[in-house]
């Protein structure tokens, strides 16, 4: 059953979890909006969609020609993913009349998680990394859900949007994901074609441009200067359609746990743990397509 990280915070009777959830979520847009499944074990074995089968119209006592969608067996580890806090008593006790320092440390450590999911969510790399999992760099493999931007880089384009957007398949996609700077040119393309600028509010109340009624999503992890051909200041754009053992999803065993480890016995501190048992699975290649090769020009 998928559930969103908003739903899990409401759901928790722990304040110190609901809490890290809370602020986890807040700080990713990625994560407010990605569904996701329970799994039992370390590791999910999933079938993944890649093309469809063909119809045809036949004329009486044709040949009829045979035609099957294809699919290709995946395999989803889960990482660990988490860290420690620890607060030293006398500070604890003697600075905490203005600010409760553990509960400033539990946060900013539950947004390092946040921040260390996002970056691994985009360039996730189990062949450099094999503690953690792959991102969608790397999930996205249908040579069909690619765009090229230019062999060396170029300039962005509506166009290139756009086909983009008709790369998936089954709907329009939920998010496109780009940087700063992509999100900056394609402002600066719709100013220049006189078309108005939509904008549509999140969960969170913010308010996000829209392309095509498709929400734009920035991550502060995307990076510009990614390499295509010749050119190390390119950048990509994601078109991402999320839904659990249908698109893209997040995979997890038992949540984001806050665990009050409590005192340490070689210092006078006390620990809290947030950890992270999580994953990525894109169920159908057809549900999300990449931009790359974009320059900042």
């Amino acid at each position: 059953m998928a559930l969103l990280l908003t739903e899990a915070a409401k759901l928790s009777t722990d304040i110190l979890q609901r809490g890290v959830i809370e602020t986890v979520v807040k700080e990713s847009p990625i994560l407010q909006r990605l569904p996701w499944m329970t799994i039992e074990g370390n590791s999910y074995r999933y079938t993944q969609e890649n093309t469809l089968g063909s119809a045809d119209f036949y004329g009486v006592n044709a040949t009829w020609t045979e035609s099957t969608a294809t699919f290709t067996q995946q395999s989803a580890s889960l990482a660990i993913l988490g860290g420690d806090a620890d607060v030293d008593n006398f500070i604890q006790r003697t600075a905490s009349n203005i600010q409760d320092q553990r509960a400033i440390q539990v946060a900013k450590k539950a947004k390092s998680v946040a921040q260390k999911f996002e970056e691994t969510f985009i360039y996730g790399d189990t062949a450099f990394d094999p503690n953690a999992f792959n991102g969608i760099g790397k999930l996205i493999s249908n040579p069909d859900q690619l765009v090229t931007a230019g062999a060396n880089g170029a300039s962005l384009t509506l166009a290139m949007l756009d086909d983009l957007v008709d790369r998936v398949k089954g709907g329009k996609p939920d998010i496109l994901l780009m940087s700063k700077r992509t999100r900056r040119k394609l402002k600066s393309l719709l100013s220049a074609s006189t078309h108005y600028l939509e904008r549509g509010e999140s969960s969170f109340g913010r308010q996000v441009l829209l392309y095509d009624g498709i929400p734009v999503e920035v991550s502060d992890y995307l990076l510009d200067t990614e390499t295509q051909g010749s050119s190390n200041a390119c950048s990509s754009v994601y078109a991402l359609g999320f839904g659990a053992e249908e698109a893209l999803s997040g995979l997890q065993n038992g949540g984001i746990e806050a665990v009050d480890v409590g005192q340490l016995e070689t210092k006078d501190a006390a620990r809290v743990r947030i950890r992270w048992y999580c994953g990525l699975a894109l169920f159908n290649q057809l549900r999300c397509a990449k931009l790359v090769g974009v320059l900042g020009t």
